[in-house]
């Protein structure tokens, strides 16, 4: 059993950028490379591909991410672990193969399937987020359960230079490699809460060095165009620290550690993935040096008996429009254009949302402090069961343009399918994760 393994995070959303993973990669002295590229919307998106084209479904940047990323992998000894193939790992793992052959280099890739669950729903589950049955929200179109470390694991004892899985948790793509590397049992639970601490801190890559935690002048972080992503080393006992690349942009420190370590999380006692329920309520961070960070005192209790499965169903079709007021009264002449499309749609649309770009539309309110912007732009959106009905929106929304108010520039219309996402609970049992091996 090896004593510390090295673990570098190179992207924490799909659309995240190349060239960390190549830096990581060839500088970062590594064991293992994650990349952490999906999430309920992004499932959903990746489903909805699937529906189109049953050879697609996987991550849209893999072809890109792996044309330069694969050479550095094989050269450096370095395994990838990730979630690229989103709704189709079959088809993701082919499309490795042709690149692998293109370029002429021979890898294994190990493929984790079983995480989707449609043909196992009735329908009838409860949905967590209305307490409705699942197919009160729409006709059901997928549903992928959330695999755990116990799923990965067989694909790590063999010898795949990839790893590449549907449906996974976030972190459980860093607990697994650990795990392996050191053996330890899938009831130890204080190790696995202390692995998920490690998992959890590391999932959104560029956060932890200072990405999402960048605000000019009161938390400043250098040379940002260039932002590192993170590694981290950790040893058999659990202990981890964390750091970047020398020379990379961004910053590892106490306050973005601690930032991190609260994203996304409900209840710091009971943070629930298919591997561990974890205690984050007594990790200790210390900055032990410039851009690096140690963390202990992950605690865990018994893992769940059930698994979370995120469930993709028809939400129709919703049309936008967008344009732009500018100058003196913008505000009033976008106000204005709002409640003349609210007057022509409002009966056609049980569904519809107007929103004032720069004034109301992330909060829906301005705190009763009315702003005098220079510009505001005009948003409106509309569900409908079809995509004619839809067009409506932009349609209406384009024709303010000579029909007023004043001054109104820049506007854009589009249609677009919508997968909605709710969730509901299976027991694990029913659950059967599989491997694939396949040789290029």
């Amino acid at each position: 059993m090896k004593q510390r393994i090295r673990i570098g995070c190179a992207a924490g959303f799909s659309g995240d950028r190349l060239e960390p993973a190549l830096l990581l990669t060839q500088h970062g002295q590594l064991d293992y490379l994650v990349l952490e590229c999906l999430a309920e919307r992004t499932i959903a998106l990746a489903q909805k591909r699937k529906r189109h084209d049953p050879a697609q479904g996987y991550d849209p940047l893999l072809e890109r991410r792996l044309e330069g990323l694969l050479p550095l992998l094989l050269a450096n000894n370095v395994r990838l672990i990730t979630n690229m193939g989103a709704a189709n790992p079959l088809a993701a793992a082919e499309k490795i193969t042709a690149i692998a052959r293109r370029l002429g280099l021979s890898v294994t890739i190990a493929v984790l399937t079983g995480d989707d669950v449609f043909d196992q729903l009735s329908g009838d589950e409860t949905a967590l987020e209305t307490g409705q049955p699942l197919r009160a929200s729409g006709p059901l179109l997928s549903a992928n359960a959330y695999l755990g470390t116990d799923a990965i694991l067989p694909a790590l004892a063999t010898d795949a230079q990839i790893i590449i899985t549907g449906r996974v948790a976030d972190p459980s793509l860093f607990v697994a490699p650990l795990v392996h590397a050191f053996g330890w049992p899938l009831t130890d639970w204080d190790r696995l809460g202390q692995a998920t601490v490690v998992g959890h801190l590391m999932e959104c890559a560029g956060q932890l060095t200072g990405g999402y935690f960048a605000d000019p002048i009161r938390k400043d972080i250098p040379d940002m165009a260039h932002l590192g992503h993170p590694f981290v080393d950790v040893t058999a006992d659990g202990m981890a620290v964390f750091g970047k690349v020398a020379g990379t942009g961004g910053k590892l420190s106490l306050a973005t550690a601690k930032e991190q370590l609260l994203y996304e999380v409900m209840d710091p006692g009971q943070y629930i993935t298919p591997d561990v329920v974890t205690d984050f309520t007594q990790v200790r961070l210390i900055e032990t040096g410039p851009d690096q960070v140690s963390a202990t005192g992950g605690r865990g209790n018994s893992r769940p008996d059930t698994l979370k499965v995120s469930v993709g169903y028809d939400g129709g079709f919703i049309g936008e429009g967008e344009i732009s007021y500018a100058g003196s009264n913008a505000l009033g002449r976008a106000e204005l254009a709002g409640s003349i499309i609210q007057e022509r749609l409002q009966d056609q649309f049980s569904d519809l949302r107007i929103d004032y770009i720069g004034s109301t539309s992330v909060h829906r309110t301005n705190f009763n402090q009315p702003p005098a912007p220079y510009e505001i732009r005009l948003r409106v959106a509309g569900r409908a069961t079809t995509a004619q009905q839809a067009a409506l929106v932009g349609e209406e929304v384009e024709a303010l343009y000579t029909n007023g108010p004043a001054g109104g520039g820049g506007a854009r219309k589009y249609v677009h399918e919508v997968v909605g996402i709710v969730s509901t609970l299976l027991d694990r049992s029913r659950i059967n994760p599989q491997i694939t091996l396949i040789d290029a």
